[in-house]
Order: C-alpha cells, then sequence, then structure tokens
C-alpha cells in the first residue's frame, strides 16, 4: 500500500487542506469578532455556508457517481481556490457579504470534494487495506486540525489577517496541483454509471438500497453516538472549564482528545485482525457513551482528561470502522450519492446537537446533560446490539435451512 503514489497523494492532499481549512476557520472567527457583535449574527452567518453545501448535497452525490472522482476533486479544488479571493475582498472592503459568498464557495466545494474523494478510496487500495488506510486518513485529518489552529495563532501574532488567508490560499493551490497526479483505474466504473438508466440515477434510489442493506443503516444510525458528544464539543470544553474555573484544563482536554484519537485510528488495524468490524463498533460505541457519563465528575480534573482520552480512543477506532463498512457493503456505483447523503445528515444533526447541547446546559447544567446523553448512547447501543444478534441468528438459521 505503501509504494502507491495514490495513497500519498490522497494523504498528504488532505493534511494540505485542513492545513487551510483550519487557518480559514481561525480566521473567520476574527474577522467576525471585529465585524460581527452578535453571537446569534455570528452563528446565522456560519449556517448560511453550512446550507448551501447541505443544499447541494444530491447533485453532488448523482455527479461523483456519473463522472470521474478526480474530474470532480479538481473540479472543486479549483472552486475551493477561487474562494479564497472572495475573504481577501471582504478583508480590503470591510464587507460581511463578502464572507458569506466566501463561506457558500467553501461549504459547496466541499460538498462535492468530499464525497468524491471517499468513493476514491476504495479504488486505490485492495479491500484488505481499506481499515488502515482509513484510519491512517484520519490521523491526518486531526493531525491538520491540531496543526492549523496552532499555526493559525502564531500568525495572527506575526501577519495580518490578509497574509493568514494568502497561506491558506496557497494551501488550496498546493492541494489543487496534488490531486493533478492522482491516477487510478475508474473508466469500468464511470461506464457503468453511463449506462444506467436516467431513474436509476436519482439521489432517492440510494434510499432503497439502504433499506435492503441492514448493516450499513445501522452503521449510519450509530454514528449519531459519537456526534452527540462531537456535536457539542467546544460548548462542553467551555464549561468543563468554568466548572474548574481553569483555563488550562482546555488545553489538557483538547489534547487528550487529539493524541487518543490519533493511538486509536493508529491502532484500530491490529485490533481488527482480533475482532470483527461489528464488535469494534458496538465496544466503541459503549466506550463512548461510558466517556459521557464519566463527565457527571467533570469538576474532578483527571477524571475530565481521562473521559476525553476515552472518548477520543474510542472514536479513532469507531470512525475509520465505520467508513470502512460502507467503502466495503455499500455498491460502488451509489459510493458518491451514499457519501454525499451521508455528509448531508452529519451536517444536519450536528447543527441540532449543537442547539439541544446549548439548551440543556443552560437548562439542567453540564452533568445531568452529559448522564442524558451519555444514557441515551448507551440505550442505543445495546438495542442495535440486539438487533444485530438477532440478525445473525436469522441468517444462520436460514443457511442451515438451505443446507437441508
Amino acid at each position: 500500500m505503501w509504494k502507491n503514489k495514490n495513497v500519498w497523494i490522497l494523504l498528504i492532499g488532505d493534511f494540505i487542506a485542513g492545513l487551510g481549512l483550519w487557518l480559514g476557520i481561525i480566521g473567520n472567527l476574527e474577522f467576525m469578532q471585529e465585524k460581527v457583535p452578535s453571537d446569534f449574527l455570528k452563528a446565522a452567518i456560519l449556517a448560511a455556508g453550512l446550507l448551501a453545501g447541505v443544499a447541494f448535497g444530491p447533485l453532488a452525490g448523482r455527479i461523483t457517481d456519473q463522472t470521474s472522482k478526480k474530474k470532480v476533486m479538481l473540479i472543486a479544488g479549483f472552486a475551493r481556490t477561487v474562494g479564497v479571493i472572495f475573504m481577501l475582498i471582504a478583508i480590503q472592503t470591510g464587507s460581511i457579504w463578502w464572507m458569506i459568498v466566501f463561506l457558500i464557495f467553501i461549504q459547496v466545494s466541499a460538498a462535492f470534494y468530499f464525497p468524491a474523494l471517499q468513493a476514491a478510496i476504495p479504488l486505490v487500495v485492495d479491500e484488505k487495506d481499506l481499515l488502515q488506510l482509513n484510519g491512517i486518513y484520519m490521523n491526518a485529518s486531526s493531525l491538520s486540525r491540531v496543526l492549523g489552529t496552532a499555526v493559525a495563532g502564531i500568525f495572527l501574532v506575526v501577519m495580518s489577517l490578509s497574509m493568514l488567508y494568502v497561506a491558506s490560499l496557497v494551501a488550496y493551490l498546493g492541494l489543487f496541483i496534488l490531486t493533478w497526479f492522482l491516477s487510478f483505474d475508474e473508466k469500468l466504473a464511470v461506464q457503468a454509471s453511463e449506462e444506467e438508466t436516467p431513474a436509476k440515477t436519482n439521489f432517492k434510489d440510494l434510499f432503497p438500497v439502504l433499506k435492503g442493506l441492514p448493516i450499513v443503516f445501522m452503521t449510519l444510525v450509530m454514528t449519531l453516538v459519537p456526534l452527540l458528544f462531537i456535536g457539542g464539543f467546544n460548548l462542553i470544553v467551555i464549561n468543563i472549564s468554568e466548572l474548574q474555573n481553569s483555563s488550562a484544563i482546555k488545553s489538557w482536554l483538547y489534547t487528550a482528545e487529539g493524541l487518543s484519537f490519533m493511538i486509536g485510528a493508529f491502532f484500530v488495524k491490529q485490533i481488527s485482525r482480533k475482532s470483527s468490524p461489528y464488535t469494534i463498533l458496538f465496544f466503541c460505541s459503549f466506550m463512548i457513551g461510558l466517556s459521557q457519563l464519566l463527565l457527571y465528575l467533570a469538576d474532578i480534573p483527571m477524571m475530565a482528561v481521562f473521559a476525553f482520552a476515552v472518548f477520543g480512543f474510542s472514536v479513532g477506532c469507531f470512525f475509520p470502522t465505520a467508513a470502512t463498512i460502507f467503502q466495503t457493503r455499500v455498491p460502488k456505483d451509489y459510493h458518491g450519492r451514499f457519501f454525499s447523503f451521508r455528509n448531508m445528515l452529519e451536517r444536519l444533526i450536528f447543527q441540532v446537537i449543537l442547539l439541544i447541547t446549548g439548551f440543556l446546559l443552560d437548562a439542567v447544567g453540564l452533568p445531568f446533560m452529559t448522564v442524558t446523553f451519555g444514557s441515551f448512547s448507551l440505550l442505543m447501543t445495546i438495542i442495535f446490539y440486539i438487533r444485530y444478534r438477532r440478525q445473525l441468528a436469522e441468517e444462520k438459521s436460514e443457511a442451515s435451512t438451505r443446507a437441508v
């Protein structure tokens, strides 16, 4: 796998894109802090870009399935690079409207780029290497998040906001150039998509496929468990900091979660040699629920750090495993539409959970909110585990009946 240049291009490209993304995010917050006094307006501005990305999701899925993944990634990468120019105009003019145009460009390009990337991964490596590549890919994303936020903080001290976005522009341009060097055989996949009937290329035709793949549907719903934590992650960190009256605890929590995530994503391949993907999925889901319950004792510094470390390791194993299940069980002709639908679903759920987290933190406080989320996560895990075991028993029964 490591001799495959496509693997290196995808990993390095994602790392560069992540750096550019987080440089831009920190820049956005800095710009809005100067120009937008209302927190509600800040949220509305960020939501505008997000909703644009969701709106283009179905189109992105169809196009990804019908055309070359590389071509989709190149066009999305070019649009993302051009989008940064609008943010530079926003800084020069002091106009928040140009920033909204920038956010729409970035989110719409992401709506096309990431489904194409996820659909391309199974085309560049053998199925046996998918889990390992997914783990390493998520480590590259996590590392770019950590370095991107740190570098952005340093850049804001030593250079102007405009230069921060110029650095982001250079990162996106580097990704665009790297994408040109991708070379993998997708002629058969594109040919198959082109030969499909027009009715079969609709985005809605994905749903009967999901209905016929209960394992995929179950995995898709189970991603709600880590999202319950991730959706309100920053709000939870802020509340723990206030609860302990410590600013330093924030960095300890982010560090514990980030390092544990990378360790989990690194070791998931070794764990998969002894356990099935579904065993890993259920165990990690259970541990995520447990980490939420542990935050009932978030006023104790070591307990809070331990809970975040447990969560980070569990998520580091959970997401590569889930991604591998999706890539191997969903037919390749539907990969673009499926990953587009998944991205849309996660974006919407993320926003809903963020609002619910904020409401519960105000209404009942951090300890009871984490118990509520943790109990819901454990209950969901137990219900799906029982359904999974029942389905296995039915399949064995059917197989033995056919054998007789």
